[in-house]
């Protein structure tokens, strides 16, 4: 009788366990949100940081090796500013 307690035993960590999933995936999901925002501030942050670097003379070329974007990444980025790049 007493291996019919252990596998209860066992039986109640696995059901308890299952019962965590839920809430560890929304935790998870709210991880990977907060981090994909972070992404797009620092992604508009960047842009606004090139734009204005252009602005102030720096070429497209040196933007795009600074940023590690392509130079037609650099000139799509500074059109949605609304500045033509040269």
């Amino acid at each position: 009788m007493a291996n019919v307690d252990h596998v209860v035993e066992a039986l109640q960590v696995l059901k308890a366990a299952q019962a965590d999933v839920p809430a560890a995936e929304e935790r998870a999901r709210q991880v990977v949100a907060d981090a994909r925002h972070r992404i797009d501030v620092a992604r508009d942050k960047l842009a606004k940081t090139i734009a204005a670097e252009y602005q102030r003379g720096a070429r497209v070329g040196d933007l795009a090796r600074r940023s590690e974007y392509s130079r037609e990444t650099i000139r799509r980025i500074l059109r949605a500013a609304g500045i033509e790049a040269d």
